[in-house]
């Protein structure tokens, strides 16, 4: 099988059934935030220093408030690259600057965990939240490096989309605990997911027609 035909084959992820599903709801919302004048990377930007607030809040103990307003947050990582689509204007900087601002919407995430955890001197969920940080970043730089090298690494348990939907409620209901432990474990697993997808398309690739 070529890779090509690998990549046709490959089961939709959840992310892209959740688009899906949501595409008549996020589609008018869209329209009108372009009708009143708001860019894609104007929201994108909204989003990260929107996280950032909550990150503030999670810092302080106040895991309700900070659960709630990344709560709020979510909807627009999907908005900003719907407003484009429907602009005509989907950029591959564009695309860049998404990435990247969901990572550092992420890592601030976590960054206000630690901080309450250190501040708490609670090591082992210190030490979760470190190890829920780094498979988010390897998950993501995974398949950027795979793709940099023309492999296919969309594949895994627990993207984006999944980590989002585990922390969140966890905060709001005061289990963070639980949701950063998940994550800890399944997001590394997925990274280590990707990895072995990359190997096997290489060991395909080697074998040759």
């Amino acid at each position: 099988m070529t890779q090509l035909a690998e990549k046709q084959e490959r089961p939709k992820t959840f992310t892209d059934l959740m688009r899906a599903l949501f595409k008549g709801v996020l589609d008018p919302i869209a329209a009108f935030l372009n009708g009143i004048g708001l860019t894609p990377n104007t929201l994108t930007v909204i989003g990260l220093v929107g996280n950032a607030i909550g990150a503030v809040f999670l810092m302080q103990g106040n895991l309700l408030v900070g659960g709630l307003i990344i709560l709020t947050m979510g909807p627009i990582d999907a908005l900003d690259g719907t407003m484009a689509r429907l602009r005509g204007e989907p950029s591959t900087f564009g695309a860049f600057v998404d990435s990247v601002t969901d990572r550092y919407s992420e890592l601030v995430t976590y960054l206000g965990l630690l901080i309450y955890y250190l501040q708490e001197g609670d090591w082992v969920s210190s030490g979760l939240v470190y190890l829920a940080a780094a498979g988010s970043v390897l998950v993501s730089y995974v398949r950027s490096r795979a793709e940099s090298l023309d492999y296919d690494a969309k594949v895994g348990i627990m993207t984006r989309l999944e980590r989002y939907v585990v922390l969140v409620p966890a905060l709001v209901f005061n289990v963070p605990k639980i949701g950063v432990g998940i994550i800890a474990i399944l997001a590394n697993v997925t990274a280590l997911q990707r990895i072995i997808h990359v190997r096997r398309q290489a060991h395909e690739q080697m074998k040759g027609p």
